[in-house]
């Protein structure tokens, strides 16, 4: 049976596709079958930033392409607004009651399916998001290769200390699972260090250089009383563990000589209640919050019942909650000249990472976003973020996070899950829908400042989770889970593919740290063991290097448009092109070989054989098409 027609993704259809630039008119067309006898197509379309809905008759175009449709067509004006529109199609025949055509809430059971019908207008409907033309993201980023680094547990090139800390510490050996016991209040108390260092990873930057890393992610380095560092105990120093002030502007001057950059963790929806500004323990010599309604940090928080209850993270006591809109706040990490983002800016950072941005008010982020650019016009913004981000609703609010005004781009979760759920077994079809979807609703110049990722200090990693799907619910058996040798040999063919497709796709291809040895471990704290050198996987590592040297080589891997060519069962193909430069990589995720007809004269560039009709089993090929 034929059903009504509307792909957003194809121009036919859409004109332009894909987000648009403030000022942008969009036309949108619908084909109906003949036999549903359609008399009147209208356009339903709701600009959501202005609470405005519009309801546009559509013309009939005479001269259709496809004699079995009939064909609808009108022009949607954008002029002066930003924002997302939402829209569907209310369809009629003669005397009959009027129904909508509008997209799945979810991916269809069919590839060449994209939308439905629907009774009434409380209906899923197709997105665009309309951003602001003078978007601009920071070339360098996209283009290159992010390294994440858990501090404590990166490389330690000293002995720790003790010594010089205002709240107790307790260490263990490198090679040790981490600490997981909770205490009385079930709470993982991360007081537990390993002892790595800023002097460790200064070591170990030409080793990042020859993986092709061109930008390092630092997990919070603030002074704080836990190995995570996300409850900041004093944002203006550098912790002492991990060394001074001076050692984090010296490994900055180094990264840059190679050609890298450093952006850091910001933390800005919380502090420690073990630091200067809340002060719970007495370990600073302020006067914090829990001390005294007199501090000069009192209004940064918010209390129930002054000094025992108060907004907290989560409701997780030691992270007490800040109030972003407190005018000291404010003027303490953005707004003064010395501003903390300011001042770690001239330090030599290159940019920031937020921790938790959902939490962060809008105003915030846009104010955030104009002191960092006054103070480098080049530094990057990055925003924790697990869904789509362009139609992200925190708190009751829809978010601006990627209109041009707040984030250049976020961590792209949703990639993450999109291949993980094919390498498990999942078909193509719903990676290629899923992903084309969030290629449709972002802005190219946030797609480009996507950090890409496939594991991170939240989640397992990668090769555990490939190599082993069904994890122990046991949570000390997952202490001490280990992959089989079947196991991790498969997880480690899968991390290959899964790496290949992230090293392919627009964006900043992100590595956790140690992902590229062939470390293994199950959720926080487990994801966060010492890096093992001496015992790494080499054949991963070298796989790494391999994608790495691709990316740095081919500019369409860079910055180059994407197509899914083929998405169906075990079978993907990503095909990169920027200008005469085409890339093809094709990925076999399934147990039985497939054979491949692909046009055009192609040089393989995985240093396999030149044979490009036959794919193996769990594996993948690059090429470059002449």
């Amino acid at each position: 049976m034929l059903m009504p027609r509307h792909d957003p993704r194809n121009t036919f259809y859409r004109a332009p596709t894909g987000a648009l630039t403030s000022g942008t008119a969009v036309r949108l067309t619908i084909q109906t079958p003949i036999d549903f006898a359609v008399t009147e197509a209208v356009l339903c379309a709701r600009l959501e930033a202005r609470a405005q809905d519009l309801q546009l008759p559509m013309k009939r175009v005479i001269d259709a392409p496809n004699p079995d449709f009939d064909t609808f067509s009108v022009t949607l004006d954008l002029s002066g607004y930003l924002g997302l529109v939402f829209y569907a199609f209310r369809l009629r025949r003669e005397g009959g009651d009027p129904y909508w055509y509008a997209k799945y809430p979810a991916a269809p059971a069919y590839p060449d399916v994209t939308g439905g019908i629907y009774n009434d207008a409380d209906c899923p409907r197709w997105q665009i998001t309309v951003y602001d033309a003078d978007y601009k993201t920071p070339d360098w980023y996209g283009r290159g290769i992010t390294y994440q680094i858990f501090p404590d547990r990166f490389r330690a090139a000293k002995k720790p200390s003790e010594t010089g800390y205002r709240s107790p510490r307790r260490f263990q050996d490198w090679d040790e699972v981490p600490e997981h016991i909770h205490n009385e209040d079930h709470v993982l108390p991360n007081d537990n260090f390993y002892g790595g260092d800023l002097a460790g990873i200064r070591e170990k930057l030409p080793f990042l250089h020859e993986l092709g890393v061109t930008t390092v992610y630092l997990n919070p380095i603030f002074e704080s009383s836990s190995n995570h560092r996300y409850n900041t105990g004093d944002y203006e120093h550098i912790d002492p563990m991990l060394g001074t002030d001076e050692d984090f502007s010296a490994l900055c001057g180094e990264a840059h000589a190679l050609g890298m950059y450093v952006i850091l963790d910001g933390v800005f929806n919380h502090t420690g209640s073990d630091s200067r500004y809340f002060n719970a323990f007495g370990h600073y010599d302020s006067v914090g919050a829990a001390q005294s309604k007199d501090s000069p940090y009192y209004d940064w928080y918010r209390f129930d019942r002054w000094p025992k209850t108060y907004d907290c993270w989560w409701g997780v006591k030691t992270l007490p909650n800040v109030n972003e809109g407190a005018p000291t706040y404010l003027d303490y990490i953005l707004r003064s000249r010395d501003s903390i983002v300011r001042r770690w800016l001239r330090a030599g950072a290159d940019g920031w990472r937020l921790d938790v941005a959902d939490e962060l008010p809008g105003s915030f982020l846009k104010t955030l976003r104009r002191v960092v650019h006054e103070e480098n016009p080049n530094a990057v913004i990055i925003g924790e973020v697990w869904e789509d981000a362009s139609n992200k609703e925190s708190y009751g609010q829809r978010r601006d996070y990627l209109l041009g005004h707040e984030l250049d781009g976020v961590m792209n979760y949703p990639l993450r899950d999109a291949i993980i759920a094919y390498l498990q077994g999942g078909d193509a079809f719903y990676f290629r829908d899923t992903m084309n979807e969030l290629l449709d609703h972002y802005p190219w110049p946030a797609q480009r400042s996507m950090m890409n990722i496939l594991g991170t200090h939240d989640t397992p990693r990668i090769l555990t989770l490939l190599g082993c799907p069904n994890l122990p619910d046991d949570y000390e058996a997952r202490a001490n889970h280990a992959l089989t040798p079947d196991q991790r040999e498969r997880g480690i063919r899968l991390t290959r593919l899964a790496a290949a497709i992230l090293y392919c796709w627009p964006g900043s291809p992100t590595v956790y740290y140690a992902d590229e040895a062939g470390l293994e471990g199950c959720e926080d704290p487990f994801n966060r063991r010492g890096y093992p050198w001496g015992h790494e996987d080499m054949e991963l590592m070298r796989w790494f290097r391999l994608l790495g040297r691709l990316r740095a080589r081919y500019p369409a891997l860079q910055e180059g448009s994407v197509r899914i060519v083929e998405a169906r069962g075990s079978l993907l193909i990503l095909e990169r092109t920027l200008d005469d430069e085409r890339i093809l990589l094709c990925v076999n995720a399934g147990a039985a070989d497939l054979t491949l007809i692909l046009p055009g004269t192609l040089i393989p560039l995985d240093g396999g054989s030149a044979d490009a009709t036959l794919l193996r089993s769990e594996s993948c090929r690059v090429f470059k098409v002449e």
